[in-house]
């Protein structure tokens, strides 16, 4: 299992088509195979920034995704509005203390 982490800025004037955009399709990222958990961050110092943080099985189940109609719809909806390129990360958990 690892997670994934993508930070995205946006256009202020796009958040909220943004934040619907994503109401829409939580469920469906969430529920996707291979997908255990979803998580959407705001920044607490600048409202254009945005962070996913999901957990997967496998990184081919990340593949998986990232080749799926989902997600080809979902990102032709969400890139055009970024003020900046994303940025992602895939790291493993060292440690977690809960």
């Amino acid at each position: 299992m690892f997670t994934r982490i993508v930070k995205m800025e946006f256009e202020k004037e796009n958040i909220p088509a943004f934040l619907s955009n994503f109401e829409e399709v939580k469920e469906r990222i969430r529920n996707f195979p291979g997908c255990t958990f979803l998580e959407l961050y705001s920044d607490r110092n600048d409202e254009t920034i945005f962070f996913t943080y999901s957990r997967w099985n496998e990184e081919t189940d990340l593949e998986n995704y990232r080749t799926s109609e989902l997600f080809k719809s979902v990102w032709s909806v969400t890139k055009p509005m970024f003020k900046e390129k994303a940025e992602a990360w895939s790291v493993d958990t060292l440690h977690s203390l809960k």
